[in-house]
């Protein structure tokens, strides 16, 4: 596939939703079907595109799913003058919900969405009905990320640019099943994350990830024990970014929880089970029982 092929994959998505402004920053949504609304918070260098098989999943099981780009990223304005901590990002976040009119929403977070999603929770508690957990962090790692790195020293996209640094990146990292993402749909994500500005708007985010936030953990967030909606958390077995070993079992903890969702996949799990994050987000949303048997290939883990 080629650039061309993913520049349509982009159109294709464009068409598929709609622009909006909230908190003065123009951005772009994507939603389908009827129901509760499900807002879907992606992380980084992600967009709403990272949705795009959920969001039918999600409908065909009655529920609205709703997917935004947070600035800077995706469809989203990349504003040079804009809050792009976590805690500026948790911000837009609230004021999205507001604009779009979402009063109340099952909420399912992902990589760097976590913390901004767990901000959200902090701006409307009351709203979340459920909250769906997908490889994420409660604080933000000690060793900083690649980007991070790299935003330190350029303003510019350069090697995160590439277009085989990406393929390979996301066949290593993103996918354990190469048949679910093909080149096309890389060079979306790549072409998504650069943007009209050569990546700047997500340098200017890595930039400022640890620019005195002062969000901590969020522990108090993700804790069943002490939040009054149920909290469900689903980890790929090979995630070699926010490993199962590590990163899934400290969420474990922190979510009081038995146990927690295990499947067969690396980071991005939404293009590898689309149709397990569904059953579990509707699940929930139905108040089933979440020990219900598990699909061919899933299991779940205890900290034990």
């Amino acid at each position: 596939m080629t650039v061309s092929g993913g520049r349509a994959l982009i159109s294709e998505h464009r068409e598929a939703g709609s622009t909006f402004t909230a908190a003065g920053v123009g951005s772009f949504v994507r939603t389908e079907g009827s129901g509760t609304p499900v807002l879907l918070v992606h992380g980084l260098p992600a967009s709403s595109y990272l949705y795009r098989k959920v969001i039918p999943q999600l409908a065909s099981r009655g529920l609205r799913p709703v997917a935004f780009d947070l600035p800077g990223m995706g469809l989203a304005e990349r504003p040079t003058k804009f809050d792009y901590r976590i805690s500026g990002l948790g911000d837009f976040a609230a004021a999205a919900v507001e604009a779009l009119g979402l009063d109340s929403f099952h909420l399912v977070v992902h990589d760097a969405g976590g913390p901004v999603g767990f901000e959200l929770i902090r701006h409307h508690p009351k709203a979340v009905r459920s909250l769906t957990i997908l490889d994420t962090v409660l604080a933000l790692p000690s060793k900083p990320f690649p980007g991070e790195v790299w935003a330190r020293v350029s303003g510019h996209a350069g090697p995160l640019g590439s277009a085989r640094l990406w393929r390979q990146l996301m066949r290593r990292v993103g996918v354990a099943d190469q048949s679910s993402l093909s080149d096309a749909d890389i060079d979306a994500y790549r072409l998504l994350a650069l943007g009209d500005d050569d990546g700047a708007g997500y340098l200017r985010i890595m930039r400022s990830l640890r620019s005195g936030s002062g969000t901590g953990t969020y522990a108090d967030v993700v804790d069943t024990r002490r939040v009054t909606y149920p909290v469900q958390v689903l980890w790929g077995a090979s995630d070699p970014i926010l490993t199962l070993k590590h990163r899934g079992m400290e969420m474990l903890a922190a979510t009081g929880l038995p146990a927690l969702t295990v499947t067969r996949g690396r980071h991005y799990l939404q293009e590898e089970c689309a149709p397990l994050i569904a059953s579990m987000v509707a699940a929930v949303a139905s108040n089933t029982d979440t020990a219900r048997p598990l699909p061919p290939g899933e299991r779940q883990t205890s900290g034990e």
